[in-house]
């Protein structure tokens, strides 16, 4: 159903080095990263770039001077382990804890997740549904 989506950095390079790192362990890299200089008079030099698996940019981030409403993202995640590494490398990389990895039965019986806050206040999850 989603494409792509984005999110937007007040500290574009904290954020872009934040998601290099969590995004590791789900085997996630960066695609893309440019400026938005020929399509951005408001933000001459604004800097963007994307994070996918096999060259396909499906997460986006973007710099802004001001700070965005914060979001809720849910990544997936391979295995439960891969929670685990996601949520060690997040608080690593200056992540702030929003809810160890475990057992969500809440959502569903195999429902593994972890939750961290990223440098803008986004909360952004790991998750396995055991499958």
């Amino acid at each position: 159903m989603i494409d792509h989506l984005s999110t937007y950095a007040t500290d574009y390079e904290k954020t872009r080095s934040f998601y290099e790192q969590v995004f590791e362990p789900l085997g996630y890299s960066l695609v893309a990263e440019f400026t938005t200089d020929e399509e951005d008079d408001d933000f001459p030099g604004r800097r963007v770039c994307s994070f996918g698996e096999n060259s396909n940019s499906t997460f986006w981030v973007i710099e802004t001077r001001r700070q965005a409403t914060s979001r809720h993202i849910a990544f997936a995640a391979s295995s439960s382990q891969s929670v685990d590494e996601f949520y060690q490398a997040a608080l690593k990389a200056g992540g702030k804890e929003n809810g160890a990895p475990g057992l969500r039965p809440h959502y569903h019986s195999q429902y593994y997740g972890a939750f961290v806050f990223d440098p803008d206040g986004n909360d952004i999850e790991a998750v396995f549904h055991g499958h």
